[in-house]
């Protein structure tokens, strides 16, 4: 079997893979409501496969180096979260989501332009969080969750819209280099597949109901991002990506434990 073969028989094998991954998520995200449906739409669930398969390919410190470039890029997903949230009070879907994909580019363009390091990274994303969180509060809650029907479109676009990005990121990834890469990996495939599904069928406000209460998950995806620069360049890439993965997980279990405790406080 030649090379190219094999190369390409590998590629659709990662993208069949990611997209399963993605879809089966975005559809428990459909069903538990905006705010399980926001915890599960925050977990890297786009992100995470790129990354391992970008592992595969290049060492530690091309994975070190990528989380650098995507740990600031994270913030500008707040933002596009932000934009769409206030703008899908109003428009449409099309509008809505649009713009917000548009801002969500611009900023990551801008942040790609400087040499992040750690610190200055978790700083951009400390800022955006104080800003961000609660200006997205009165856009958390709706009286009702609308029943959503599936469409016999909404599967295919989803994975060709993950399986896209997995092809692109790991084709491109040995030219563009670790921080263009790591730029492209954290490109929002759930958040852009939930806006314009879900905006034409449930409406704006219960829709960016569920893209607001991200921000608090997006918080903890960042600190694995963190967690993954660190953990790579001292225990491997294995090991760095488990812990990054382990980080999310734990992060959004504590959101889900504490909002189940206040519930059960305002109850009684």
């Amino acid at each position: 079997m030649s090379p190219e073969l094999i190369f390409l028989l590998t590629l659709v094998l990662r993208m069949a893979i990611t997209a399963a991954f993605v879809v089966s998520a975005s559809i428990i995200t459909e069903r538990s409501g905006p705010v399980i449906g926001a915890l599960v739409a925050t977990l890297p669930i786009s992100a995470g496969p790129s990354y391992t398969f970008l592992a595969l390919d290049h060492d530690a410190a091309f994975i070190a180096e990528g989380a650098l470039a995507s740990l600031p890029v994270n913030a500008a997903t707040i933002y596009m979260g932000l934009t769409y949230a206030v703008l899908a009070q109003r428009f449409s879907g099309l509008v809505s989501a649009g713009s917000a994909i548009a801002a969500w580019l611009v900023i990551a363009s801008i942040m790609r332009q400087f040499q992040w390091t750690l610190i200055a990274g978790l700083i951009v994303n400390a800022i955006t969080f104080a800003i961000c969180i609660p200006l997205l509060r009165p856009y958390r809650h709706v009286a009702k969750m609308p029943l959503i029907t599936r469409r016999w479109y909404d599967i295919p676009l989803r994975a060709s819209l993950v399986a896209t990005l997995v092809a692109v990121v790991v084709t491109t990834s040995g030219w563009v280099g670790p921080r263009v890469s790591g730029v492209m990996a954290l490109f929002p495939i759930v958040f852009t597949s939930m806006m314009l599904i879900l905006h034409p069928r449930i409406g704006g406000p219960p829709t960016a109901a569920v893209i607001a209460n991200g921000a608090w998950g997006l918080m903890g995806f960042g600190l694995a991002i963190a967690v993954m620069h660190i953990a790579v360049l001292q225990f491997g890439s294995a090991i760095g990506l488990s812990l990054a993965l382990a980080t999310c997980i734990c992060w959004n279990l504590t959101l889900w434990w504490n909002g189940r405790r206040k519930r059960r406080g305002l109850r009684a």
